[in-house]
This record gives structure tokens, C-alpha cells and sequence, in this order.
């Protein structure tokens, strides 16, 4: 049953029951709470930390979203029968009943890619020039070639990565597991969101709590300024009359709780105390001037960045944005926060693919190898799942839209992508999955997003078809109808 439901039958049940008596008590209640006598009870902690319904291999996760779909075909999925097809049409069997996001198919010829791809590790994966420090931790990766999805536009293709759905009001990842899980961290949120670039074209919806209480969404931080917007008191307010303020605003929604039983009522309860710890433990967080040159480094966060003129990235300063963001993200696990996704946008290369994707991947490639190391060092990769995610894939065929010759990058492709995990129980040093020889299916081991999402909730020991939440009439939950555990994936 709903828990206001719930709540709601029961006060009806103790009206009935208590009569007159209860309500003499209720006026009672009321004196004594005018007189400060007593408190009115505290609604549970919806962050509070839970059982798994198994032993967990992740305690942690921090989630790299690169929106906009990076080409997998030249960074992680090497096809040198493109370049001896270049400039070729395919057979109309193959593109016969596919839609295309923008390319004209009739015209439409294969692109080739000048990339050199080179083995890494001892397990002597394949990854691209591109990623040449990405290469260095390819023992602790597990590298997925075979991801496959139904969604081909970027809105739907974000939402059904980072919510299990293509329809807007459904819980993100992160959101399904504080819910289920909560948060170890008591100054913190249990899930954080670190941006970069020019800001994704799903915007909240991908880290948003849907029909779960608000408590579980995602906390949008900056990683410069004030960490949250309005977090810091306004001028004239002193610690001690915001505590005040909080623990009385904490009293009111008590009480209110304690009649209804609406869980969003102890949402509200948590984010203002929530919010009164974070005034002191938020901008220690963001405070990078703690971590020694070293680490600085390693990250790349004072690293020269090159002049491109575009603005797909997100122009000038994303460099150091993305790299603070991966560094963020190590503090926040160390710190007990649940779920840490860092966005950035854009890998939507329709054109320039050649300038524009070396670029992308030079700011990425250090932070997020250098995140890899850190944690391993610390010894948190174990217990920290990291995964590279996003929507979709690219066509092996070149973009042609409108015929102008400037249209030099690829389109939307569902049919196969790559992404990649690491750490958090992931069996790393191994690549599975394949395509075909041009990149254009999945020829051995599909795995469907709904497949990711119940094997990631089996490392932090949860039952996919286990966690669900009831609404509208039914229990909802992440992997929807679907969904199965990839064993490949796992240690």
C-alpha cells in the first residue's frame, strides 16, 4: 500500500477507535507542544542507509555521461573494412526500413575513419589514437561492443540510458538506488550531478527522482562559486537563527507528517536539514586547494587548452571544468555519497567529426584514466563502479545532409554502440561482445539497456525485479518488463 494511503487509513482507524479520548489527547498534545514539552516526532530518514537484498560488490558509482553519442566506430570498435569501402553505397537490404535521424539514404555513401587503433593491457584491447591514456587502465575495463537500443534521437536515447524508459516522470539510475539503498553520507546528498559543456538536451529529466520522493533526485553542484545556487545565507541571517529557522520548519512538517504520512512531506524535512549541513560540508568539497600538485596534475586540471573554433563542447574552459568534475567525484564517494553522475555535452558530431572528437577526447581522456587510477590507489575502485555511458552509437555511413560537403561527421545509430565499466565487482581487461565487419549490427552477445541497468543493480546487490515502487496502480521499476543480468559483466 501507498504510504499515504497507509497513513490515512490509520488516522481514520484511531479516530473511530479513540473516540472522544482521542480527541482530548489531540488538544493535549497541542498544550504541551505550545509549551515545549514535547517535540513532535521525527519523520524518518529517507536517506538513511538500507539493507541490499544481497551482498553487494559496489558500495558507490560514478556514472560519465557523454551526451550526444561518441562514435564508437573511432574510439572503441575498429572497422578497417570502412576504409576499404569508403565512399561506397550499401546494399539497400541493409537500409532499406531504417530511419535515420538526418541522413539522406539514397545518397548516402560509407565513411571511412582515420584512426590507428592500437592493443592496450595485458588483455591487449583495441582502443583508438584518441584515447591513448584511457589505454593505460584497459586491465581494469571492461569494454562493451555489442550495446544495442531502440531509441535513435537524443532526448528519448538519454532517457531511456539514465531512466530505463523513453517517457519523461520516470526515476533516473541514481535515484532507483538511494531509493533503494540510501546514503552513507550525512553532510552530503546521496546523489550529486556534475556538468560540463554546453548542457545536455534531456537536462533534468535524466537526473530527475520522476514519481520516487524528491529526496531522491540528483543535486545539481557546481564545481566553482557556491556549490549549490542559494545555499550560503543571505546577509544578516547568523548560524544560529538559521538552525532555529530549520528546526522549526523540521517541527511544523513533523506534525504534519505524523498526521498524513505523505512521503514528501519527510523529503522536505530531509532537504532543509540536509541543506543546513551542506552550508559547511559543500564548500569544503569544492575546495580543491587541499589536494597536492601530484593529483592536480594527474587530473589535468591547469592543463593548456587548444583553441577550436566550435561550440559543440561547450567552448573555452571545459578542460578544467571536466577534469574538477572527475576529481569531484572521487571526494564525493570518499565522503559516502551514493551516485555521482558527471554530464558533459556535446558528442553530437553530425560535422567536423576530425577536428571535433580529438578535441572532445583530449579533455577526456586524462581526467577519466587518471579517476580510474585514484581510485585503485585509495583503494575504492573495488567498491566504486565507474561506467562510460551514453545514448547511442554512430553510422558507419557519412552524414550527407542538405549535400553540403562541410557535413563531414556521422548520424544516429541505434543498432550497436560501445560503452565501458570499471571497478564495483566489473570483471575489467576483456571486451565483449561483437559486430559485424562495417559496424552496422550486433553479430555475438546483444546487450539491450534494460540488461545494463539489472546488472548494475546486481553489483550493488539488488534484485532488479525486486526493487520497484508502486504507482498509478502498479509497481514500476527500473528495468521495466525487461532486463537480464550479464554474468560476462561480473567478477
Amino acid at each position: 500500500m501507498h504510504p499515504t494511503r497507509e497513513a490515512l487509513e490509520r488516522s481514520r482507524r484511531d479516530f473511530l477507535t479513540t473516540s472522544a479520548n482521542g480527541v482530548g489527547l489531540v488538544a493535549l498534545a497541542s498544550l504541551l507542544e505550545g509549551d515545549g514539552s514535547l517535540r513532535a516526532a521525527d519523520a524518518p530518514n529517507p536517506l538513511a542507509p538500507k539493507a541490499p537484498h544481497f551482498a553487494p560488490k559496489a558500495k558507490n558509482c560514478i556514472c560519465i555521461y557523454l551526451e550526444g553519442a561518441p562514435s564508437q566506430i573511432d574510439l572503441f570498435d575498429p572497422k578497417p573494412k570502412l576504409n576499404e569501402l569508403h565512399g561506397q553505397k550499401l546494399p539497400d537490404s541493409l537500409t532499406k526500413n531504417v530511419r535515420f535521424a538526418f541522413l539522406q539514404k539514397d545518397t548516402a555513401t560509407v565513411l571511412g575513419c582515420k584512426r590507428k587503433f592500437a592493443k592496450h593491457g595485458q588483455c591487449g584491447m583495441e582502443l583508438s589514437d584518441l584515447l591513448p591514456k584511457l589505454g593505460t587502465v584497459a586491465d581494469d575495463i571492461c569494454l562493451i561492443r555489442s550495446m544495442h537500443t531502440e531509441a535513435f534521437n537524443h532526448h528519448p536515447g538519454q532517457l531511456l540510458m539514465n531512466t530505463g524508459s523513453t517517457m519523461f516522470g520516470r526515476p533516473s539510475m541514481g535515484s532507483w538506488l538511494t531509493y533503494g539503498l540510501g546514503s552513507e553520507s550525512k553532510n552530503l546528498p546521496g546523489y550529486v550531478v556534475l556538468n560540463a559543456g554546453r548542457g545536455t538536451s534531456g537536462g533534468t529529466s535524466n537526473w530527475g527522482s520522476g514519481f520516487l520522493p524528491s529526496t531522491f533526485a540528483g543535486v545539481l553542484f557546481r564545481n566553482q562559486g557556491e556549490p549549490v545556487l542559494n545555499l550560503n545565507n543571505p546577509a544578516g541571517l547568523s548560524a544560529a537563527m538559521q538552525g532555529a529557522t530549520v528546526e522549526a520548519v523540521r517541527d511544523l512538517n513533523g506534525i504534519r507528517h505524523a498526521a498524513i504520512g505523505d512521503p514528501e512531506i519527510a523529503a522536505r524535512i530531509s532537504a532543509y536539514e540536509l541543506a543546513y549541513r551542506m552550508q559547511s560540508a559543500a564548500p569544503e568539497l569544492i575546495d580543491l586547494s587541499k589536494e597536492d600538485k601530484k593529483t592536480l596534475d594527474e587530473y589535468g586540471i591547469d592543463r593548456p587548452e587548444p583553441d577550436l573554433k566550435a561550440a559543440r563542447g561547450g567552448g573555452k574552459g571545459q578542460f578544467r571544468a571536466f577534469a574538477a568534475n572527475c576529481l569531484l567525484a572521487r571526494r564525493m564517494v570518499e565522503r559516502g555519497v551514493r551516485f555521482v553522475s558527471l554530464f558533459h555535452a556535446s558528442w553530437d558530431h553530425h560535422s567536423n567529426l576530425d577536428n571535433e572528437l580529438p578535441h572532445n577526447c583530449l579533455m577526456a581522456d586524462q581526467p577519466v584514466a587518471a579517476l580510474i587510477t585514484d581510485l585503485k590507489r585509495r583503494g575504492l575502485l573495488d567498491s566504486t563502479l565507474v561506467l562510460w555511458l551514453s545514448e547511442f552509437g554512430r553510422t558507419p555511413l557519412g552524414e550527407n545532409r542538405g549535400g553540403s560537403p562541410n557535413v563531414t561527421g556521422r548520424d544516429h545509430h541505434p543498432f550497436c554502440f560501445s560503452l565501458w565499466a570499471a571497478g564495483g565487482g566489473i570483471k575489467g581487461g576483456q571486451v565483449i561482445g561483437k559486430t559485424d565487419e562495417i559496424g552496422w549490427s550486433v553479430v555475438e552477445d546483444p546487450i539491450h539497456i534494460n540488461d545494463l541497468h539489472a546488472t548494475i543493480l546486481h553489483l550493488f546487490g539488488m534484485d532488479h525485479t525486486k526493487l520497484t515502487y508502486r504507482f498509478q496502480g502498479r509497481d514500476f521499476r527500473l528495468t521495466d518488463v525487461a532486463g537480464k543480468v550479464v554474468k560476462k559483466l561480473l567478477a
